[in-house]
């Protein structure tokens, strides 16, 4: 049931503690479990795991294949039309959030900077998480950061504001909407 009293934050689940990625561990944040659930709804998400991937599964790569981007797993699975079929369902089924918190880096869900192989075999920095990319398209104005910029206190202040604004935001709506 949706806490309509509260701001709800979507998380990357391997920094709530969760043992989800690709090699069973995870990335426990300390202001993500410490404070910030303190401070309004987790929501845990997981892409690959919630794909049906499992834990431990073989790493994933995104890859520059012509002009697409692809994710793929070692042995040349590719799972990047799943990832969107999933993508699209679960941000169906989510329900309100106020704001998301990534794992940085990720396939799945880094925000930006994440890994990308080309064709050559070299490595550039310029990609973005095929769900993170399907989060920022379907909501381009909902406050989204990963934990290395919530390590920043400007960014954590700023990404909490963010937040906390758009939580009234969607309540002022909400309101609109009982009185019309």
């Amino acid at each position: 049931m949706v806490d309509d009293t509260m701001a709800r934050v979507a998380v990357s689940s391997c920094l709530l503690g969760e043992p989800v990625r690709w090699d069973g561990g995870h990335k426990r944040d300390g202001f993500v479990t410490d404070i910030l659930a303190s401070l309004v709804e987790i929501v845990p998400v997981c892409p690959e795991v919630e794909l049906g991937m499992g834990t431990p599964r073989p790493p994933v790569d995104l890859v520059r294949v012509g002009a697409s981007l692809r994710m793929l797993g070692q042995g040349g699975a590719d799972h990047t039309e799943a990832m969107a079929r999933f993508s699209s369902r679960r941000l169906d089924e989510l329900g309100p959030v106020d704001g998301w918190v990534f794992k940085a880096g990720s396939p799945s869900c880094g925000v930006d900077q994440v890994p990308v192989r080309g064709e050559g075999g070299g490595v550039a920095r310029d990609g973005r998480g095929l769900f993170a990319a399907a989060v920022r398209e379907r909501f381009p104005l909902l406050p989204i950061e990963d934990e290395s910029g919530l390590a920043d206190p400007a960014r954590r202040a700023s990404f909490l504001a963010r937040v906390l604004a758009h939580r009234w935001q969607r309540g002022l709506a909400k309101e609109a909407q009982r009185n019309t």
